[in-house]
């Protein structure tokens, strides 16, 4: 369960300075590649299968939304680590699905009152998320003065479809 938003510059600086000063828990930062792939029973049921590689380690998701008019977003989502990037993208492209878009993300992580905020930066804009139960985002949510943020309806595999770089069938939100 999570809500996002999208940020100006000016509320991302903000954001990651009242996090610091309420006693949020710095995680760590990171760099990932996200790799999407579409087709057959993924675009039937309007699901991702993704590749997410960060650092030296990859993971395959599978996600799906839980459809309803709440500003916080449910996910049906498995997860699992695996060995080798390359080895999992030709197995998936061997099972017919094709790669359809590919994001990059700067992201950093806190930890407060059993939610897990990020700050994500992509080549398209700024934003934040908050995950946890709907109790605890909106509670994170007023500690952080977040309440009167713009709230960001669409997934980053949207907005990078609107906002990225068609390269053939392939679109691509890449930092230069």
């Amino acid at each position: 369960i999570e809500k996002k938003y999208s940020l100006s510059k000016d509320e991302f600086e903000l954001v990651s300075k009242t996090l610091s000063e309420i006693g949020a828990k710095f995680v760590g930062e990171n760099f990932e590649e996200n790799i999407l792939y579409g087709g057959g029973v993924i675009s039937e049921k309007n699901a991702v299968l993704r590749i997410r590689i960060v650092s030296d380690k990859t993971f395959l998701t599978y996600k799906q939304r839980v459809e309803d008019n709440s500003e916080i977003k449910h996910h049906v989502e498995f997860e699992t680590k695996v060995e080798d990037s390359e080895q999992i993208e030709k197995i998936i492209e061997s099972l017919g699905f094709e790669k359809s878009l590919v994001y990059e993300k700067r992201r950093k992580i806190w930890e407060m009152n059993e939610t897990e905020i990020v700050l994500d930066e992509l080549p398209f804009g700024l934003f934040m998320e908050i995950e946890g139960s709907i109790e605890s985002i909106e509670k994170v949510e007023k500690l952080i003065g977040a309440e009167n943020f713009k709230t960001e309806h669409q997934t980053y595999p949207f907005l990078t479809a609107k906002l990225g770089k068609k390269k053939n069938s392939l679109i691509e939100a890449r930092f230069q």
